[in-house]
């Protein structure tokens, strides 16, 4: 926590700061701390980029103006950096609904058996308090407060658009004509902005911004917001790829917000239906660009896991095509049909949940060559330990492997050793992480030294206890010794 905030709290509450938690979570660059003193909380923001935090403060204080559940803002810096929120405890609605959405997500329930009474009714009740964020949210604000841009307009259309091509389309390995492309990503904008319906356009309005504060929805993380279509913001919510909504629930939560929407004016149902679909198209193909980026080239977990989600909804959408676009329905097909189906079907009441990918790990020497891929998968990585430190050239390491104590102490010992295991795994867990969000189902690492008893069991040993524990019980690992002759296999994380 920085001093600034300690500033703030004093000035608000009077006291000092006594308790400082920081709260995870935000994908953005803003650092988010629960402040506390004498009985008062608060949520402290630190975030550098001032015209955001600009935007969100000018968006947050016109909303609570029209009444609409918001955080109250209790004390800005001068410089807008940092600012003090109303603390609304730590439940949001993507938490509340979590056991309905594992079951979804697991793919082993049918559609009725996945989100209870409770759960949908929290969902749809969030929906239907959409419309008035957006219509009485939109009465009397001046929108050149928002930022980056005041407007769902045709450049932040193929912004998106092109982020998802280059971002993930490419990464994919699907092939396409950039021209042909290009054209049905111009007819997809023109159909976007010929919508008329437009509102206050939140722009990140998902479960995970909706925070339940004393059995009501709040709803935080508007900063982005903007004058657009109000079908943006609840393709947004419905088709929240790792949500996993089953389509009779998505179709509950559409007939609440429409019939919440003919409060403040009309809508024919089948035509705003229609005009939905072509959002959800968009806002899946503008997610997948963002896990593209996050996973594929920052490496980061969370994104990767999400992909087979919104393959999920992207392959329903074009189930019924959209005749617009013939070469971008050609080009998704080929997408969709690259993964397998991340649905898994249950049978006779047996669980079909098991782990999708076998990883092998696999000691040996290089005098007796490198070892050879049986999946015939073919990839995978080969590590080369010779340029490590080595026990064998000592008379006491003899006859030890990398398995024993003594040898495991010499080389835990070693700082070289250590960073060339943190290299090996940071690049296996990122090509794990890929494997799974792409539905593959084997890999192969394997380390090599001279004699396949030292440094490359040393090394395959704590490369498959790790991957082991971080992924448990999606992969299989199977550990191979091959000059000592050893195989064990790690299930859900647990050596057996």
């Amino acid at each position: 926590m920085e001093q600034e905030l300690a500033s703030l709290f004093r000035e608000y509450s009077g006291h000092e700061v006594s308790g400082c938690v920081p709260i995870t979570g935000s994908a953005s660059d803003r650092k988010y701390f629960r402040l506390s003193g004498n009985g008062i909380t608060a949520i402290g923001v630190l975030g550098d980029d001032i015209d955001e935090n600009k935007a969100f403060l000018a968006i947050g204080r016109h909303l609570l103006s029209k009444g609409i559940r918001v955080p109250e803002i209790y004390a800005v810096s001068p410089c807008c950096r940092c600012y003090l929120q109303q603390d609304l405890g730590s439940l949001s609605l993507y938490d509340a609904v979590a056991e309905g959405r594992g079951m979804a997500a697991s793919g082993k329930y049918p559609s009725r058996n996945t989100y209870s009474l409770e759960e949908r009714a929290l969902l749809t009740g969030t929906v239907a308090s959409l419309p008035e964020i957006q219509i009485a949210g939109a009465e009397g604000f001046d929108f050149s407060c928002c930022h980056p841009v005041q407007s769902f307009d045709a450049r932040s259309v193929m912004f998106d658009l092109n982020y998802f091509k280059y971002c993930f389309l490419k990464a994919s390995g699907t092939g396409f004509d950039e021209y042909r492309l290009e054209k049905d990503f111009e007819r997809l904008r023109d159909r976007l902005l010929s919508v008329g319906e437009y509102g206050f356009m939140y722009r990140d309005f998902q479960a995970r911004n909706v925070m339940l504060h004393d059995g009501r929805p709040y709803f935080i993380d508007f900063q982005g917001g903007r004058r657009g279509p109000v079908h943006y913001d609840l393709a947004s919510f419905v088709w929240q790829a790792k949500a996993a909504y089953p389509r009779d629930l998505k179709e509950e939560m559409i007939s609440a917000y429409i019939g919440a929407l003919r409060k403040f004016r009309p809508v024919d149902a089948d035509s705003f239906r229609e005009e939905l679909r072509h959002f959800a198209l968009f806002r899946t193909l503008q997610v997948l660009g963002t896990y593209g980026f996050r996973g594929y080239y920052e490496r980061k977990r969370h994104f990767m896991e999400s992909v087979p989600f919104a393959i999920s909804n992207l392959r329903e959408l074009i189930a019924v095509p959209f005749d617009g676009y013939p070469y971008l329905m050609d080009v998704l097909a080929r997408l969709t049909g690259s993964y397998p189906e991340r649905t898994l079907e249950v049978s006779d009441g047996k669980d079909a949940g098991s782990p999708v990918l076998t990883v092998e790990v696999t000691s040996f020497s290089y005098r007796k060559g490198i070892p050879a891929d049986t999946s015939g998968n073919g990839g995978g990585y080969v590590f080369d330990c010779r340029s490590l430190a080595n026990p064998g050239r000592y008379e006491r390491y003899r006859n030890s492997t990398g398995r024993d104590a003594d040898v495991v102490h010499f080389l835990s010992s070693e700082p070289e050793v250590a960073d060339f295991l943190d290299c090996a795994c940071r690049l296996a867990d990122s090509h794990i992480a890929g494997f799974l969000g792409r539905g593959f189902t084997h890999l192969c690492i394997s380390f090599g030294c001279t004699g396949g008893q030292h440094r490359s069991v040393f090394c395959a040993e704590s490369l498959a206890s790790h991957i082991a524990d971080r992924f448990k019980d999606r992969i299989t690992v199977i550990l191979r010794h091959r000059e000592q002759g050893i195989e064990e296999i790690f299930e859900k994380g647990v050596r057996k």
